[in-house]
């Protein structure tokens, strides 16, 4: 049965796909229920017709049972032939199913897959008839696309249910138990690998549907705080400015020196207000690296990542630790939205700050509008900023003194 082996590398290939993501805002969203089994799991996975050729292309080892038909001759050989490219065509169906329509809606979807499952277990029912126990060798397909293509508990169902049949139809070509029960327990395994892998993925998923969920959440409380600040100050002095505004037009000509009074406080009043709303700002834009490392550690915590982040930043020098800080913000942020990492260390020397990750990224990197308005800030205050793929993987940015 060493045949059976090909679906393996292309389910897992399959399930670690949507792992692939890179850039900005590749952070792939799944269903709240993808860990659960809910129907919701393949809806926001993508699938190219790339992978999905790969994939198929392990159809190959279906050559086995073809031979086999082949080489009894008489009317197994055009049975054998044409049931072995019926199941091609069905198993193919199953990963290019959205082109078809099959899953465009979840009050279709169901019955889709369930027809998929069952005309792949008819197919090897003819198979066995065919070649005897050769045609077992499609209960792997079953196992696998059942593994792949369906929610997570009822794949883990179809995957036992494969085994089982799997046994049943060895015995019936004609096998001992043993030989039987040898088969099964290979479908089994090959299908319980195929299903953990995607699982597995599906829960990754998860993770990071959820990481960026809480960094977008906090950018929005952030938001909301600003908003609050400047609806605080301007709508208690421009309230204040009105009535008296109002108040100076009746004055001009009853008493003009009151009025003269009144207009005066109108100007002292707006002068306040702008000067409180360029505090607001100047506070909102203003970084400090000691606050900036305690956010750190606290975002990192809240998204599942173990931090590694200095307590103090006594050894930077003043003129230094504002363009840190926004070294440190992007940084943190960039592995927050977009790693997945399950690290993150940030080193800081009285010349140079480093936030290093142990994420997915291998590749190059396109520069955003963040990392693009850092490299300002850096070349204004002197410092080279750095950001590369880290070895053997993960991502690093780091400033450091331009000599």
């Amino acid at each position: 049965m060493v045949q059976d082996i090909g679906p393996v590398a292309a389910e897992r290939r399959r399930a670690g796909h949507a792992e692939e993501r890179g850039g900005a805002d590749g952070v792939t969203r799944a269903h709240p229920e993808a860990g659960e089994g809910g129907d919701g799991t393949q809806e926001g996975r993508p699938r190219t017709d790339g992978m999905s050729l790969y994939a198929c292309l392990f159809l190959v080892f279906l050559l086995f049972p073809l031979v086999e038909a082949w080489g009894r001759g008489g009317w197994h050989r055009p049975v054998g032939v044409a049931v072995v490219v019926a199941f091609c065509l069905w198993y193919g169906a199953g990963y290019y199913s959205e082109r078809f329509g099959w899953r465009a809606g979840h009050g279709r979807r169901q019955p889709a897959i369930a027809t998929w499952i069952t005309g792949l277990v008819v197919l090897t029912v003819l198979l066995v008839v065919v070649t005897g126990s050769f045609g077992a060798a499609g209960m792997t397909y079953v196992a696998c696309g059942g593994a792949a293509l369906t929610p997570t508990r009822p794949g883990l169902a179809i995957v036992a249910g494969s085994g089982l049949v799997t046994a049943l139809l060895v015995a019936a070509a004609g096998q001992d138990l043993l030989v039987a029960g040898s088969v099964a327990g290979w479908v089994l395994l090959i299908g319980l690998m195929v299903w953990g892998s995607v699982a597995a993925g599906r829960q990754r998923e998860v993770v990071l549907a959820a990481r960026e969920e809480r960094a977008e959440l906090a950018v929005e409380l952030e938001r909301t705080r600003l908003a609050r600040d400047l609806h605080d100050i301007l709508g208690h002095s421009l309230t204040v400015i009105t009535v008296k505004a109002e108040l100076a037009g009746r004055l001009v000509d009853l008493d003009p020196e009151r009025a003269k009074a009144e207009i005066a406080d109108l100007e002292r009043l707006s002068r306040d207000a702008l000067a409180d709303v360029r505090t607001t700002v100047s506070d909102y834009r203003t970084l400090s690296l000691p606050v900036e490392l305690t956010r750190a550690a606290h975002a990192l915590a809240a998204a599942g990542i173990a931090a590694d982040v200095p307590s103090a930043a006594d050894a930077v020098p003043t003129g230094l630790r504002d363009p840190f800080a926004w070294v440190v913000r992007e940084g943190v942020t960039n592995v927050i939205r977009h790693s997945g990492a399950a690290t993150c260390t940030i080193t800081l020397t009285p010349s140079s700050v480093e936030v290093r990750d142990d994420g997915r990224l291998t590749g190059a990197v396109a520069p955003g509008n963040g990392l693009t308005g850092l490299r300002e800030r850096a070349r204004q205050a002197g410092l080279r900023i750095v950001a590369e793929p880290a070895r053997p993987h993960g991502f690093v940015l780091s400033a450091q003194e331009d000599s």
